[in-house]
């Protein structure tokens, strides 16, 4: 039977399973007009309520939330921020902008943040420096970053040491760089520094040990678990990438 008759039969399925329950009939629309999204979504968060409660399928509504409404976080950081112009919520609204890639916009807010009691905070220290990478901006980058190791000693970040030697190698201070991703891939929890670190050797022509860097970030996953894997899965397939090209 062709897919376009078994999508019509599941709609009308399940648009007669929303009038027959008595749900909000505003179902009826998400089912008519996104087809498959809208009936994936019907029965994870309606027709199965048991496994929308698990973990497995909270991921799953969740996925299916990003397809019919990708913009929500964005949208409720932006509504909260409005409503109270606060840190807080000026810091949720920079990370949902970080995570969509607009980084003035987050490099903005996290400028506006740093001050008064708030000035050396090393969370909105570390957004402003991942705003300004985003820009490519790798002078004001380190800039940043070294402030906020001299304001704050204490402070440990995996994801701002990385960060550092990346801005160091953007700058092109190469023996910097790798002094810092030597240190940084051993003892990072992720593959990201091994894989930043096999791609700045494979620059400096060291293929040998980019390879084998490569190689090392698909072992791990192979002795990790689920999550590990479905977690780095960007990693693992640009390293996969990588040793194929």
């Amino acid at each position: 039977m062709p897919f376009f008759i078994l999508s019509v039969l599941m709609q009308v399925a399940l648009v007669i399973h929303v009038v027959k329950t008595g749900r909000n009939t505003t179902w009826i629309w998400i089912i008519v007009m996104l087809p498959l999204a809208g009936a994936i979504a019907y029965l994870i968060l309606e027709v199965l309520p048991g496994a929308s409660n698990s973990r497995t399928g909270k991921k799953a509504a969740r996925k299916v939330q990003d397809i019919i409404n990708p913009d929500r976080d964005i949208n409720r950081a932006a509504s909260d921020y409005s409503a109270a112009d606060t840190v807080q919520n000026s810091m949720a609204l920079a990370r949902q902008c970080l995570s969509r890639n607009m980084f003035q916009e987050a490099k903005g807010l996290y400028q506006k943040c740093l001050k008064g009691p708030y000035a050396n905070d090393p969370d909105l220290m570390f957004g402003l420096a991942s705003a300004e990478f985003g820009l490519n901006d790798f002078a004001a980058t380190r800039k940043t970053l070294d402030r906020l190791i001299a304001e704050n000693p204490d402070y440990k970040n995996q994801d701002a040491h990385l960060l550092y030697a990346r801005a160091l190698e953007g700058l092109g201070d190469r023996a910097a760089a790798q002094h810092e991703y030597e240190t940084l891939y051993t003892y990072f929890t992720g593959p990201q520094a091994m894989f930043h670190f096999a791609l700045f050797l494979k620059g400096q022509g060291e293929t040998a040990r980019a390879k084998a860097l490569f190689s090392e970030v698909i072992e791990k996953s192979k002795r990790s678990g689920r999550h590990f894997n479905e977690l780095y899965k960007d990693y693992i397939n640009k390293a996969k990438a990588e040793l194929s090209g």
